[in-house]
């Protein structure tokens, strides 16, 4: 069997583990179409910035349809077999953050779902900085009570919730639903951008 037929072989098999060793990372963004419907857009907040010595607050994933939400103290351990449902990941700077700690927080998780970082994708096409400055720029707008949040304001909400403040849990869990949800726009951008200039 050659190259060509093994490769649409499984992907009549919906196989994402072998997609996400054959394709380059740089081209990962091309298995959008074929596994969007086994999707999950990430996104985490934590207490800092080391997988090593801080800890996940919140997890956050979007199917396209419903979003499931894990709280450190209420449900994060349900998070483990939720996420293998999914075939495909989509994170903004996740390679370099959230899957780091996600790995750490979940000793042997063995997370096998192509992954792609909009982070580079969305660079590609001229898209560059944070996630919010990047949001701005294509006109996606956050609502009112979550505008101008950011990192560092999940870390205080944390603490504030950890202090008795329900409210502040209900801000971040808002803040991190957002992040989430726009992922999905933004994958759609990056991937109609990048197509057309495959045919130019």
């Amino acid at each position: 069997m050659d190259e060509i037929s093994r490769s649409l072989d499984q992907l009549d098999r919906k196989n994402q583990a072998f997609f996400r060793e054959k394709l380059p990372r740089r081209e990962l963004w091309r298995a959008f179409p074929e596994f969007r419907d086994s999707i999950a857009y990430l996104d985490i907040e934590t207490t800092g910035l080391s997988p090593r010595y801080d800890d996940i607050t919140v997890i956050g994933l979007y199917d396209g349809n419903d979003v499931h939400t894990f709280v450190r103290g209420i449900n994060l351990r349900d998070f483990k077999k939720r996420i293998q449902q999914y075939k495909l990941l989509v994170t903004y700077n996740g390679a370099g953050f959230d899957l780091r700690f996600i790995e750490e927080e979940f000793s042997g998780i063995g997370l096998d779902q192509i992954h792609i970082d909009l982070r580079f994708p969305l660079y590609r096409v001229g898209l560059k900085g944070g996630l919010k400055a990047i949001e701005r720029t294509v006109g996606i707008s956050r609502t009112e009570e979550t505008q101008g949040l950011d990192g560092f304001d999940a870390v205080r909400l944390w603490k504030e919730y950890e202090s008795g403040k329900q409210e502040s849990l209900d801000l971040l869990v808002a803040y991190n639903r957002e992040d989430i949800v726009n992922l999905e726009a933004l994958m759609r951008i990056a991937y109609a951008t990048l197509r057309r200039s495959c045919f130019l």
